[in-house]
């Protein structure tokens, strides 16, 4: 079996989805890996190191391509109808692609990779059960970028996080408010209180009530019956109804006005992110407040935040950067070539490195899209 490692082409992309670790224990599998040239630069990962770890190098995308049956990537492949190098129409009939593709939302792609005979899998459709833990890369990501959504908020923060006693007087915390507890939450709770910050948050789930308080923050939360039936079987938020969505906002608003941070990370898989701050409650902060909205991706929790921009709006500021994980890409890299690795070596054949998926395990299956020229996730297929 040959795995190809492509180089990530889209501009705010730093991440690459193999290291030298996982390219040792491929090639230990009895796998050949073929990395794209270049693939590594932004991570400090060199050619030569991927050689040294026995990966060969290829010249460019198409050479990469040439002969591989997997295809590794970190992001979906530019398409093309997209600005941009296309990426699908090097890939060839029969190849199996592997990369957070997005298809909740991009689902035309999905048509397109099964007319092109490609097999695609995304990694994000991981089934939350214990035993894909180590190949779920939507909380290996979502950790860095949860950790990192604190640090961009005290840069642009005037103050400092901590409580100080000084000479010349007291310096008060900083308070700050995360919206949505789950992995990217969890873990900006946990930075906030690292750097002193005082913290509360919210979620929609009752469940988040415990795991934030283990934390060390309050509670925020309009508890209800709606409320106790807030998350689904596989541990994503339902979409809540208008009524407690503004009895929420209601609490919320009142909240956040005494807040000097603000986090978002709440998401909903396949839609548009919820409006948890709208422009009356941004005007209703302290200039100098900091608003960081993971969620600007998929539209954003906050209603006012760009997409790549870091916007100031009546003195409060609001951080709308991009793909958060590739600001911490040497990490990110590694918990997602690791992610790779573990989805994959279970079905490698140790004794001549050959792939078999066994689609009797759900962490195949609840994460194929295509197969054979077909669509066949049915997450998919009953938006048809």
């Amino acid at each position: 079996m040959k795995i190809a490692v492509l180089k990530e082409r889209r501009a705010d992309e730093r991440r690459v989805a193999a290291t030298p670790e996982t390219v040792k224990k491929f090639t230990g599998l009895g796998a050949e890996v073929v990395v794209e040239a270049g693939a590594g630069a932004a991570v400090h990962i060199t050619d030569d190191d991927f050689q040294a770890a026995g990966a060969a190098m290829a010249a460019d995308a198409a050479a990469t391509l040439a002969g591989a049956n997997v295809i590794l990537k970190v992001r979906r492949p530019i398409m093309p109808d997209e600005e941009g190098t296309d990426e699908l129409s090097p890939m060839a009939a029969g190849q199996i692609l592997i990369a957070m593709l997005n298809p909740l939302i991009r689902r035309a792609d999905c048509d397109a990779y099964a007319a092109a005979g490609i097999d695609a899998y995304a990694m994000e459709l991981m089934p939350r059960i214990s035993r894909a833990q180590s190949m779920d890369v939507l909380s290996s990501q979502a950790n860095l970028a949860g950790y990192k959504s604190v640090l961009d908020a005290a840069e642009e923060f005037d103050r400092a996080l901590p409580m100080m006693m000084t000479a010349a007087g007291t310096v008060a915390p900083a308070k700050v408010f995360v919206m949505g507890a789950g992995v990217a939450g969890l873990q900006a709770i946990a930075t906030a209180r690292r750097l002193g910050a005082v913290v509360s948050a919210t979620d929609v789930r009752p469940v988040a009530k415990e795991q934030v308080e283990s934390l060390g923050a309050t509670f925020v939360m309009v508890e209800d019956a709606e409320s106790a039936q807030a998350e689904t079987e596989t541990g994503y938020a339902r979409e809540m109804s208008d009524e407690y969505q503004k009895k929420q906002a209601a609490l919320i608003a009142e909240t956040i006005a005494k807040q000097d941070i603000v986090i978002c990370t709440a998401l909903i898989p396949g839609r548009t992110a919820p409006v948890l701050v709208d422009g009356a409650m941004v005007a209703a902060m302290k200039p100098g407040s900091v608003i960081v909205d993971l969620a600007v991706e998929n539209g954003g929790n906050c209603a006012l935040s760009e997409m790549g921009r870091v916007i100031e709006v009546n003195g409060v500021r609001i951080v709308g950067h991009a793909n958060f994980p590739a600001r911490l890409a040497v990490d990110a890299s590694n918990l997602y070539a690791r992610n790779l690795f573990n989805f994959l070596s279970p079905h490698i054949d140790g004794e001549n490195g050959g792939l078999a998926f066994d689609f009797e395990d759900e962490t195949v299956s609840g994460v194929c899209l295509t197969r054979d020229g077909a669509v066949i996730h049915p997450m998919l297929n009953a938006k048809e």
